[in-house]
């Protein structure tokens, strides 16, 4: 119920109908969609057998390392939909088509998430109960998307875009709320590892970080080699970076369990996001006289 109060209010913002946009931003669409799809979920799995499974191993607790990758692919297999609108108007980012990018990846998230995670997971040894992850898509993903759609098509029959934009400030506090309090939760049954082992978090930001910048600066990068404004590029690099670590969160604890070691790593996922994805944002800010001189070029 917590994550259904954290996402339904975020998902109410994205209007279905913005696919039909697509074609007007494809450049930009199609660079994000790689990076989502083809190259963040794969990435963050080998940094997380990498780093966690080979050079971290031996300070690690054995029983919780196969958690902790499971937990770093959960974070990466899902492209942000909830604060992917905040980023975007950090970055004066053009809102057409981040809001037909998000639309694009919620639709494709019903169908893929499952299946990726289960190949990711496979690939790594770690087993994975199809049935448990498969919920965990209906109730995570499937449930809200549906539940908000018909919400939004029914307050702007109702009273148009006027009671859309009250009902959105009014629910504003509530999905905060919801999010701390869930936070709370989650702290509040990982504390003890939190604290006992301070190391283990600082190892589990490594590969964080590093599939942050890595996959934000690769989206960056292509979009200025494909001649696409600044005003997409920038969100599209900010959508190619950032987890839909709500989503993370509810499926390692349906997964894995609360006390798991995957939890764990959603939980540190949730703790680095916002302050890296601010350091994205001023760095695509910084770097706007570059991008721009290039496309003249």
């Amino acid at each position: 119920m917590l994550v259904w109060l954290m996402v339904i209010p975020m998902l109410l913002k994205v209007d279905l109908a913005a696919l039909g946009q697509v074609k007007s931003h494809w450049r930009g669409i199609m660079t994000t969609v790689g990076i989502n799809w083809l190259v963040k979920p794969f990435s963050m799995a080998l940094l997380g057998w990498l780093f966690i499974g080979v050079v971290f191993r031996p300070y690690l607790p054995a029983p919780m390392i196969d958690g902790y990758i499971s937990g770093l692919i959960l974070l990466a297999a899902a492209p942000c939909t909830a604060m992917v609108f905040v980023w975007s108007n950090l970055v004066e980012g053009e809102p057409h088509f981040t809001l037909s990018q998000v639309a694009l990846n919620d639709a494709i998230m019903i169908v893929a998430f499952a299946p990726l995670v289960a190949l990711l997971l496979g690939i790594s040894a770690i087993t994975v109960p199809w049935d448990t992850l498969i919920l965990s898509v209906v109730l995570y993903i499937l449930i809200p998307v549906v539940l908000a759609q018909l919400w939004r098509r029914g307050l702007l029959g109702n009273g148009g875009q006027a009671a859309l934009d009250r009902t959105l400030r009014t629910l504003a506090p509530m999905s905060q709320s919801a999010l701390l309090l869930t936070l709370v939760l989650l702290f509040g049954l990982q504390g003890a590892q939190i604290m006992r082992q301070p190391l283990v978090i600082a190892m589990l930001v490594v590969p964080i970080l590093i599939q942050v910048y890595f996959n934000a600066g690769l989206a960056y990068v292509l979009n200025r080699q494909l001649g696409v404004a600044w005003c997409v590029a920038g969100p599209s690099a900010l959508i190619g970076a950032s987890n839909f670590f709500e989503l993370a969160v509810a499926t390692a604890i349906a997964l894995f369990g609360f006390q798991s070691g995957a939890a764990l790593s959603t939980v540190v996922g949730v703790l680095v996001e916002v302050p890296v994805m601010l350091s994205v944002v001023a760095i695509v800010r910084w770097s706007r006289g570059w991008y721009e001189r290039g496309q003249a070029a």
